[in-house]
């Protein structure tokens, strides 16, 4: 009967809107006083030994890149590039930003950021150039979303964290999904702009946008290279972009300046004060799980319901999609992968490859209300009423699930990088 209400707890309290950090506080609490011995001092003992990781300095260093970029030249340049190399296509603008969106998430693991630094270059483009407001919403704000699939991903980082899985393996077993995804929202794209007038492709102007943005360019191969090379840890590896960007931004474009970092040093401070309170809580909880041996007992009651694999799978879809549609990825990882990896381990599952699925079913999460961060974020960008965009998201979210069930009941397509 504790089992059931561990699970029952955190659905009631966020059925009633409770702060996130009062349903970690009271599942925590929960197992302390029904599998431990009800000391609920050991709590604050346990955020500082979870805290206690040096991957952990990697989540304010990506975020740090990924705003330096932001206010900088080096998104604006990647993005000329893929415009440049798409103008011969028809749609070309329309692929062009779902490639940007792509290459713009390799480096920034966050998808707000993507929305925004892409949006505010190509939404006004899209809608110049003749397309729809509804697809050029529909484009960016699911495109955004690939920036949770394609490494380095914070949300990634966090799923190692919590369960101890390599984040490198994590890493590595985003890219296919990602390229896949990326490869259909282009083939939608190009499908529906058809008839749409191409811009024609020149090689002068793509050599010239190649040589303007090289520095910019060569920001992902520097950060994935090392990261799957081996000769970077995540760590190092979002040590090494931040400084890069910090270098090319202020010595080479020189359109930002050393007194320009501290304003995105207080706004990256103030989005880590929201997250880590958040996280500490979360890893206490995990070390008290593993301690009072809850998943086991958990693993024994759910069992005794679900037999097989693949009604497994389908249940914790189905559970994951609901969940996404009331809390942000980020929280949705530190609440359930804790005690969804040792159902998933029971069912012979690998902890690389539910950490994809639960990634990739947040990332639905981005795209439907009431809190779907991506929705919001495009209505405040874009100044678009909110129904207009989700109806516009629709068919993207739509691949996106395609893709989801590729990876659940395909494996490989995840797990083949790391083989």
């Amino acid at each position: 009967m504790s089992e059931l209400g561990l699970i029952a707890l955190p659905i009631l309290l966020l059925i009633l809107r409770q702060n996130l950090i009062l349903i970690l506080f009271a599942m925590a609490a929960y197992i302390h006083f029904f599998y431990g011995d009800g000391v609920l001092e050991y709590i604050i003992e346990d955020m500082w030994i979870g805290l206690d990781k040096e991957v952990l300095l990697s989540v304010p260093l990506f975020i740090l890149c990924g705003n330096v970029m932001t206010k900088g030249q080096i998104a604006f340049r990647l993005i000329n590039i893929m415009k440049e190399l798409t103008a011969g296509l028809p749609g070309g603008l329309a692929i062009a930003t779902i490639l940007s969106c792509a290459v713009f998430a390799a480096i920034s693991g966050s998808s707000a950021v993507t929305l925004l630094s892409v949006g505010a270059i190509l939404y006004p483009a899209l809608c110049e150039a003749g397309y729809s407001r509804k697809f050029a919403l529909g484009a960016l704000t699911s495109g955004g979303t690939l920036g949770v699939v394609i490494p380095p991903s914070i949300p990634m980082i966090l799923f190692g964290i919590v369960t101890e899985t390599s984040i490198t393996d994590l890493f590595k077993a985003g890219i296919l999904p990602g390229i896949i995804m990326t490869i259909l929202m282009s083939i939608y794209a190009l499908r529906v702009n058809w008839a749409l007038p191409k811009a024609g492709f020149s090689f002068r102007k793509l050599g010239a946008s190649v040589q303007s943005g090289f520095w910019s360019l060569m920001m992902p191969v520097i950060l994935l290279g090392g990261i799957y090379s081996g000769y970077f840890t995540p760590t190092e590896s979002a040590a090494v972009a931040f400084c890069y960007a910090i270098v090319v931004e202020v010595a080479v474009h020189r359109e930002m300046t050393l007194k320009d970092l501290y304003g995105i040093s207080i706004e990256t401070a103030k989005l880590l004060g929201a997250l880590f309170p958040l996280l500490a809580i979360a890893m206490s909880l995990n070390l008290l799980l593993t301690t009072e041996q809850v998943p086991q007992n958990l693993t024994s009651w759910v069992a005794s319901f679900v037999e097989s694999d693949i009604a497994f799978l389908l249940a914790i879809n189905i559970l994951l999609l609901l969940i996404g549609c009331f809390l942000d990825i980020n929280a949705g990882i530190l609440i359930l992968a804790p005690i969804l990896l040792p159902l998933a381990l029971n069912f012979g599952i690998d902890p690389v490859h539910l950490g994809i699925i639960m990634v990739i079913n947040l990332e639905v999460g981005f795209l439907t209300p009431p809190v779907g961060i991506n929705l919001l974020v495009a209505m405040s960008a874009f100044k678009e009423k909110l129904g207009l965009i989700c109806r516009s998201v629709l068919p993207f979210m739509g691949i996106i699930l395609v893709v989801l069930l590729i990876v659940t009941f395909l494996p490989e397509v995840a797990l083949i990088s790391n083989q």
